[in-house]
């Protein structure tokens, strides 16, 4: 009897590209001798995403789709699929695809040669602007800096994870998640490969600076508690500094010459009171990590399904 082998897409607003990846995907599996479900996680799209899913699965009787009640974000979507998914292995990729499905041969077999974890590393492409490229390597190794993980810089959320892995994926049950470093966390018999993406062939990228932005913190403080380290030894080194001030202050008054005026006054209390800001920020995203995670809130609602 031959494996089945998962694949969950999470997508939001991919219509056009429905048909384009399942496509993609036929002339990929047909030649594997495997049986697949491909799951399909429709993160509240505003679009015709569904309708292109479900047009699909009505013609393929190995799609199957989750549709949740709103946008409940990328890394929720992948845990639906993990907690739906019923293969040998899983494997996870994107909906536009950025993931080429060319890999996927590839990604079982390290799977077949004893690897629980096979996880992809993207090299990026002279296409993608500077920016993004640099801020993509500034984010990674700032992470493995202030973290106890290692990612390579590159590393994706396309990955093929065995059935024991995906097991315990979905026991956990933090509220800000993230696959990368969880996964990368977890041990086992992990192997890299490295891809090039393809072009976006339909649509907009979803991740606007924004939300990059908020993903990256989601990873850092999700890691680490050294930022709020960081934040005591900054309190504590630049209250030292500001003990340098008042040797000036008394020699200036044994010489009667008058303190500094208001506008380094001013200054001052503007630096401090932006530093004491940025630390009780630091603070106010742990503690608003516990205040939901105590809520213990679904990570995702479903609206409709296809898959028991």
């Amino acid at each position: 009897m031959s494996s089945l082998i998962s694949i969950i897409i999470p997508v939001y607003n991919e219509m056009g590209n429905i048909t384009l990846i399942t496509k993609t995907l036929d002339n990929v599996l047909i030649k594997l001798p495997y049986t697949f479900e491909i799951i399909f996680i429709d993160d509240g799209s505003t679009d015709g995403t569904l309708n292109d899913i479900k047009a699909a699965a009505n013609n393929n009787s190995t799609i199957f789709f989750i549709s949740f009640s709103k946008n409940f974000g990328h890394q929720n979507a992948l845990k639906a699929g993990l907690d739906m998914s019923k293969g040998d292995c899983v494997i996870s990729m994107d909906g536009d695809l950025q993931h080429p499905p060319a890999l996927i041969p590839e990604l079982i077999n390290k799977w077949e040669e004893g690897y629980d974890i096979v996880y992809t590393i993207r090299k990026d492409n002279t296409y993608l602007p500077l920016t993004k490229r640099k801020s993509s390597k500034l984010f990674y190794n700032f992470l493995n800096k202030i973290s106890d993980i290692d990612l390579e810089i590159g590393t994706a959320d396309f990955r093929l994870v065995d059935k024991s892995v995906a097991q315990l994926m979905r026991n956990f049950t933090e509220t800000d998640l993230f696959w990368r470093g969880l996964v990368k966390g977890l041990g086992f018999k992990q192997i890299g490969i490295e891809y090039h993406p393809e072009t976006r062939k339909l649509g907009l990228s979803k991740y606007n600076f924004k939300k990059m932005l908020e993903f990256a913190l989601k990873g850092i403080t999700s890691f680490s508690v050294k930022p709020l380290n960081a934040a005591i030894y900054l309190g504590f080194i630049f209250s030292l500094l500001s003990l340098l001030y008042i040797p000036y202050v008394l020699i200036s008054k044994y010489k009667g010459v008058a303190v500094s005026g208001w506008s380094s006054i001013i200054i001052t209390i503007v630096f401090f009171g932006g530093l004491q800001l940025m630390i009780l920020g630091i603070i106010g995203i742990y503690l608003g990590k516990l205040f939901m995670q105590s809520k213990q809130r679904p990570h995702y609602i479903v609206k409709e399904k296809n898959i028991q």
